[in-house]
């Protein structure tokens, strides 16, 4: 794979060197610079669409339902294919990214995610475009996590959660715009028009192939040390170049004796046995559990949101997706205030606190009665600035608490179990509104699992804010 960066010429020797502990400590000295702005943009628009890709099912749900004459079971379906490839995708990403490479994995799963949308377009029938939102399913589960942990390996130690989250803000920015768009873009051009808008960014595949070198941290893991140093060197020229002024000496490097306490059977883990190995094994657990009630809660709000407008209060269909579109944009803000405050808070307040407020504004609009669609729109949006925001703060810390070794494949694991969220919130926000013929037992439930979620993350959770990757993760 050919890199611009990597063929930049090194500011000289460094004295650290370029085992895996060097690598970090060379990092750890690099000031936030053009760079770094340069490679999160890149990455960052790939996600950008991928999560615009992710929403369009929901808006598209409602024509689809009459085009085709859906039962509920097949709307059902039609809302949890792609989760179901997502999180499969999400599996297969981890161990592909951990074995050949972060960018290559990114960058193919970018161009098959574009190719299926616009094949999707051609669809007449149910069981193709179920078939086809299954393999978009597993080339936009594979991205999202990959890019994390792509983005953490590239970022120093100091302020971290602001770096990392201030890009990982595009995805509930694509979420947002992508809401904004099939709003006014479905009743007037019809879904299939949206699905060719989102075929486009599939090109961005051949920027990420050029412009986008590989993680230093990864090739280093790998033993690849003379391209290790290649690259980081390139990086550090562009680091010196951007600031004008000679990179400060690197520190002496973090090792894991040094951070803490090890077990010979934590410094071997790797692999899927590796993330329930010694310190892993809870990390594994109480990370999931957030992942799984934080997605449960914000799938089960916005992919019935359009239909319980429509069919529960009597709206359009352009009324409904605006309303719609209000919560997202509500859940953006929620993640900006946490890449702005998780730094100094801490992982493990910001996840207590989000999931925790978002349970009890959905318990009170459920004890109002959800008697409109106005008191619906407030305090699911009210409650989306929570999910969101504990949401977001997963992509940051999930990288956090494991190896290089494993990184992406614990972020893998993370996004599976948060499809199984995705994939289980709309099912049971179906059964129960079927169920009870109302939406407040619906809002009960979510609050419900939004208060699990807090729970763990408030007691269990460990905080990782402002120590480098290796000292957090032998």
């Amino acid at each position: 794979m050919s890199t611009d960066i990597s063929q930049d010429a090194a500011p000289g020797p460094s004295p650290s060197g370029t085992t895996r502990t060097a690598i970090a400590a060379r990092f750890e000295r690099l000031p936030p610079s053009r760079w770094h702005v340069t490679v999160r943009l890149i990455v960052g628009v790939v996600t950008f669409f991928e999560a615009f890709d992710q929403l369009l099912i929901a808006y598209a749900l409602p024509e689809l339902r009459d085009e085709w004459q859906l039962s509920t079971g097949d709307a059902t379906a039609v809302l949890t294919v792609g989760s179901v490839g997502m999180l499969v995708g999400a599996l297969l990403s981890g161990r592909l990214a951990d074995r050949y490479g972060r960018v290559k994995v990114i960058a193919y799963c970018i161009a098959v995610s574009g190719l299926v949308s616009l094949a999707l377009t051609a669809c007449t029938s149910l069981t193709p475009f179920l078939a086809l939102r299954f393999a978009q399913g597993l080339a936009i589960g594979g991205e999202v996590p990959v890019a994390a942990a792509f983005i953490s390996e590239i970022t120093r130690s100091f302020k971290r959660g602001r770096f990392v989250l201030l890009y990982e803000l595009v995805f509930p920015a694509g979420l947002t715009v992508g809401a904004l768009v099939a709003a006014w873009v479905v009743p007037a051009a019809g879904w299939r028009t949206m699905f060719v808008v989102a075929a486009v960014p599939g090109l961005l595949a051949f920027l990420v192939q050029r412009r986008v070198p590989e993680s230093p941290r990864w090739l280093a893991d790998r033993g690849r040390l003379a391209e290790a140093e290649a690259v980081m060197a390139g990086i550090e020229a562009k680091v010196a170049a951007a600031t004008g002024q000679p990179l400060p000496a690197p520190r002496a490097a973090s090792t894991p004796e040094k951070a803490t306490a090890t077990t010979d059977a934590e410094r071997a883990a790797t692999g899927l046995r590796g993330l329930f190995t010694g310190r892993y094994r809870r990390r594994t657990l109480v990370v999931g559990a957030i992942w799984f009630t934080g997605y449960f809660v914000n799938y089960g709000v916005t992919s019935w949101l359009p239909s319980i407008y429509k069919d529960e209060y009597g709206l359009g269909l352009s009324d409904a997706l605006l309303y719609s579109t209000v919560t997202s944009v509500a859940g953006l803000l929620g993640c900006l205030i946490v890449a702005l405050t998780v730094d100094v808070l801490g992982r493990r307040k910001v996840f207590a606190i989000c999931l925790g407020a978002s349970a009890a504004l959905l318990l009170t609009l459920a004890a109002l009665g959800a008697g409109s669609p106005v008191q619906v729109l407030i305090w699911t949006s009210l409650s989306a600035v929570g999910f969101f925001g504990s949401n977001i703060c997963l992509y940051l810390y999930t990288p956090e608490l494991y190896p290089t070794r494993m990184r992406a494949l614990g972020c893998s694991v993370g996004g599976a179990v948060n499809r199984l969220g995705v994939i289980l919130g709309p099912i049971l926000v179906g059964l129960v509104y079927a169920a009870n013929d109302s939406v407040v037992a619906v809002f009960v439930m979510l609050a419900a699992v939004a208060v699990l979620g807090a729970v763990v993350a408030g007691t269990l959770a460990e905080e990782t804010a402002n120590r480098p990757l290796e000292e957090i993760s032998p």
